[in-house]
């Protein structure tokens, strides 16, 4: 039997017929996007370029891991002292683009940045490998290193200090969220007659706004 909730849900997703660029929400859509992603990608299909800029203007971009997302945003960690971070101070706007090759698909995002509560930081950082934890004590991302033994001689001796008890969260590490004012979604066609649509919103997101979708030309 049909169901009609079930399938206003499916179409919120993927689009009327299959045609995403119908589709109505666009966190369901990358939801749906995502799990295809994760199933067809053979490494990483949570990899994306982040740009930032800084007072200057000029661009910096750089691959980093997505690890979060919901109706607020797409959230990142890293050193807030690496080249990144001091950008992200001096201008806190930023722009992504997560590439899936095996399936011919790219999702683009884009908008204000604001740090990650304490207590989600936390719960990431401690959900990692301990090594990368100590790693992240031990680097002072984006500056000079003489060697790379040097760097290792840090993460030795950060594991003697803390031994087998907690390794705790640097005060210079935590995440960022991108709260998008624009997601587009872009599907390889044949002879480059791409299909995309890009969804922007109707307001402030904090006023619940609802998100608009618009056909784009290739």
């Amino acid at each position: 039997m049909d169901d009609p909730a079930s399938r206003s849900a499916a179409e919120n997703a993927s689009g009327p017929e299959g045609d995403f660029t119908r589709a109505t929400d666009p966190w369901a859509l990358f939801a749906a996007w995502m799990a295809e992603a994760e199933a067809s990608e053979p490494n990483d299909p949570n990899a994306m370029a982040l740009a930032t800029a800084g007072t200057d203007g000029l661009p910096d971009v750089r691959v980093v891991l997505l690890k979060g997302v919901d109706a607020r945003g797409f959230v990142f960690y890293t050193n807030v002292d690496s080249a990144k971070g001091d950008e992200l101070r001096e201008n806190p706007q930023a722009a992504l683009v997560l590439h899936w090759k095996s399936l011919g698909r790219q999702v683009r995002a884009r908008g204000p940045v604001t740090r990650v509560t304490a207590e989600e930081a936390d719960a990431y950082f401690a959900s990692r490998a301990r090594n990368s934890r100590l790693g992240a004590h031990a680097s002072r991302q984006s500056r000079p290193l003489a060697d790379r033994a040097t760097l290792e001689r840090a993460v030795e001796a950060l594991a003697e200090r803390y031994g087998e008890g907690p390794v705790p969260r640097p005060e210079n590490w935590t995440g960022f969220r991108i709260a998008p004012v624009s997601i587009e979604f872009w599907q390889n066609g044949p002879f480059r007659l791409h299909d995309r649509v890009r969804f922007t919103r109707d307001g402030e997101a904090s006023d619940g706004g609802a998100w608009r979708g618009a056909r784009l030309y290739p």
